[in-house]
């Protein structure tokens, strides 16, 4: 269940509340009259079922409410209605599938921002996952990949393309770029500092490194790792069930593959060099790419639920 919350203008609340009370998804309504300052009006509220809620917002939208007032939704946690239940039940599919795009979008354009913690993230991650290289140790390595940031940039990639926002869809590839360019360089520069004190040694990343060296050297399985764990983010990041993307995090080598090429410049060791790059790219096209068709598939089949729910609303037979 979803909670709508909204401030809008008085010459446009009986619309909005027209089309919520219309709907069978919406469990509950409550209208405060004249309790919005800014905008001047009323404010709604409204419990949804969230297998519902994206049509109910697309409505909300068609009546100019993102122009002219504000929409904001809340998870419901818990709740105990007769109605509620009533509602889910008239909703089509499950509410743990359910995708709700306003508010898939506006994660994607928050998780995809440059900024200083995004960045700083991105630095402290390569530098553990060099240091990682450097002791050979899968612990640090597993711990580098936790703290990488960049999977929402990657996301951000599907849902552009899919949600037709080239806005977006660039905002992501240049945080993806700067922040991977900026924290191989950070990690360089910090690998040359180790150096100079006598804390790094060449011997050190070219000795066998057995636990480690999967991170420098791609095969096939990258790319099927990469493509399982990108599909299963976006199914994390878009349904109700975010416990899948702690085992995303740690299936992909990303981060460790910008270290490993901090290294091998550092070094002029050119062949873990290419081994590094090569890992790096084809996990982000990995998931990137899975993410998109991912996002694709749950858009077509979203669409067509709630085809059928309109016309089984309008009392129209659905379409074979």
């Amino acid at each position: 269940m979803l909670r709508l919350t909204l401030s809008v203008p008085r010459d446009l609340s009986e619309r909005v509340v027209g089309t919520l009370s219309d709907d069978p998804a919406v469990s509950s309504l409550a209208v405060l009259r004249d309790a919005s300052v800014r905008p001047q009006g009323d404010v709604v509220i409204a419990d949804v079922a969230r297998e519902a809620t994206d049509g109910v917002v697309e409505r909300l939208v068609g009546l100019g409410v993102h122009r002219d007032g504000t929409l904001r939704v809340d998870e419901v946690e818990t709740w105990v209605s007769q109605r509620g239940f009533d509602a889910e039940r008239l909703a089509p599919g499950s509410s743990a599938d359910a995708v709700v795009w306003a508010e898939v979008t506006q994660q994607a354009y928050e998780d995809s921002e440059l900024n200083w913690t995004y960045a700083s993230f991105m630095c402290l991650a390569t530098i553990i996952a060099a240091i990682a290289l450097l002791l050979d140790s899968q612990v640090l390595v597993i711990g580098a990949m936790v703290l990488g940031p960049e999977f929402g940039a990657v996301v951000a990639l599907g849902v552009g393309l899919v949600r037709r926002r080239p806005v977006l869809l660039r905002r992501a590839l240049v945080t993806l770029f700067v922040g991977f360019a900026l924290a191989i360089v950070v990690t360089a520069a910090a690998a040359l500092v180790g150096e100079a004190i006598g804390w790094v040694t060449i011997e050190d990343f070219t000795r066998p490194r057995p636990d480690t060296s999967f991170v420098f050297s791609p095969d096939r399985w990258s790319v099927v790792v990469a493509v399982i764990a990108g599909a299963a983010g976006v199914l994390s990041l878009t349904s109700a069930r975010l416990g899948g993307l702690s085992g995303v995090f740690i299936s992909v080598t990303t981060v460790p593959a910008a270290g490993s090429l901090a290294l091998s410049l550092t070094f002029g060791a050119w062949t873990e060099a290419r081994g590094s790059a090569l890992q790096l790219v084809v996990n982000i096209l990995g998931m990137a790419v899975a993410g998109w068709a991912t996002l694709l598939v749950q858009q077509v089949v979203w669409h067509r639920v709630a085809r059928r729910l309109r016309l089984r609303r309008a009392g129209a037979p659905p379409p074979a």
